[in-house]
This record gives structure tokens, sequence and C-alpha cells, in this order.
């Protein structure tokens, strides 16, 4: 009797799952990047890997139905089997790591067009610098790092003076202009995310590492710290501004300057 009970509890655990994927009461935030393409993978690794719940857990239950008495049997060698799980092992394998093998060739590939915008986070702060007029971001060392200068901006660096940085954000971007993140750490290892851009990464003390997207839609957006970076880790937030490229630029153009900043 508590093999049927058993069996009853796989058959409704198997409903509920499938219930909660069909009906979706948790879902994605509303896509605000290039990155919808993401979205569809997922629902592809979801299905895959749901299958493979499915099958699994229902084939429990039927085993658990059987009211044949006996020992199971035991099998040694039993090529048709072992090849059988290898192949259908290596197909599942497959489909789950090629399409995302697929879009990390185009993730880690950004546009030559892309703004570079220096992201630098901090417990518990993001800061942000923006190229100038010269569309080039100056030199930078973590030597030269100060709380008067966080970025560690080189002024020797001529291409560093018309940078423009900005402490605690927001985060302006222009609207459907590619923008490759240039991410830092000063102390933690934090992660940049915002849900609606889909794409996430590290920021690692010692190391640039790199992020690019696009955005598709005008609006404010929360930045998220996907890391626990201490426990100050909750106020690791902060705001993105997607704007109209004409507003972007006047807002950038009204920005004080590295050389300003260090009166010169």
């Amino acid at each position: 009797m508590h093999k049927l009970a058993l069996a009853l509890a796989l058959v409704l655990m198997v409903l509920a799952a499938m219930g909660l994927a069909l009906f979706r009461p948790w879902w994605f935030t509303p896509l605000a990047s290039n990155w919808g393409a993401l979205d569809r993978l997922i629902v592809f690794s979801l299905a895959v890997t749901g299958l493979a719940y499915l099958g699994i857990n229902l084939f429990l239950a039927y085993v658990l139905a059987q009211r044949a008495p006996g020992r199971a049997a035991y099998l040694t060698d039993d090529r048709r089997l072992e090849g059988g799980l290898i192949t259908l092992t290596t197909l599942g394998i497959v489909l789950l790591l090629a399409p995302g093998l697929y879009y990390y060739a185009q993730l880690v590939a950004p546009p030559r067009s892309a703004l570079q915008v220096e992201v630098l986070s901090q417990q518990w702060i993001w800061a942000y610098r923006y190229p100038g007029p010269d569309g080039r971001l100056g030199r930078g060392e973590a030597r030269l790092a100060s709380p008067a200068n966080p970025f560690g901006v080189d002024p020797r660096d001529p291409a560093a003076l018309d940078d423009v940085v900005v402490l605690g954000g927001p985060l302006h971007l222009p609207l459907n202009q590619p923008v490759l993140l240039l991410l830092r750490a000063n102390d933690a290892i934090h992660n940049f995310y915002v849900p609606e851009f889909r794409v996430k990464m590290d920021a690692v003390p010692g190391m640039v590492t790199r992020i690019w997207f696009t955005p598709t839609r005008p609006g404010s957006f929360q930045v998220l710290c996907a890391e626990y970076c201490g426990l100050g880790h909750s106020r690791m937030v902060g705001q993105v501004q997607v704007e109209p490229p004409e507003a972007f630029a006047a807002w950038l153009e009204a920005q004080p300057t590295v050389a300003q900043l260090m009166g010169q």
C-alpha cells in the first residue's frame, strides 16, 4: 500500500511541476534589450530538462505501482541498455550545450561601434566613466585609485581629461545603440545585473570583465548586484536610465569632465 502511495505522490508532484511550468505564475521581466534569444534558450532548456523529469518520475511511479512480488533482476553487461542510455545522455548534453555555445560566441563579440562605458563597483555603490568627445576612455591604473579618484584615472593621459565620471549613477544609456560595459571592482566580487537586459557579469578585483547589449526600450531600470558582496549587499542597487540618443548626448555634455573635477 505504501508503494502505491509513493507512486501517487510522484504523479502529483509531476503534475504540480508541469502546472507551474504551463501557467507561469513567475516569469521573465519584460524584455528591454536585444537578448530576447536568451529567453527562448531558457525555455528550450526547460523543455528538454522537463521532458527528462517527466519521463524519469513517471517511470519510477510505474515501477512502484507494480504488484508483482520478487526481486529486481540484476543485469551485467547489457550492451543494448547501456548503448541506449549513452545515446540519450549524449543527445541531451548536445541539445543543452550547442545553443548556449552559439549565443555565448555572440555575447563575447561586441560590435565595434559599441559605446564603451566603464563600470566600477565597490561596497556599496556603482560608479560609471564615459568617454569624452574623443570617443576613447583614458588610461586608469589601480595604484592611482583614491577616494577622490576611484577609477584611478591617469591625469597625464590626454585621452582621460575629457572623460566623464558619475558616482552613484544613474547609468545613462542611449536607446538602440550597442553598449559595451567594462566592469571593475575595488574590493569584493560584485555582479552587474539588470533583469530586463537579460545578461549579467561578475566584476572581479584585479581584472576587467566585459558585457554588451543594446537597450531597446526607454525607461528606468534597476541595477542589482547578483553576487553576495558583504553585509550591505542589499544596498548594492542602482538605476539605469535609457533615453533617446539626443537626450543622452545633451546629458553627457552637461556633466563635468575629469579635467574640470581635477581643477585643470
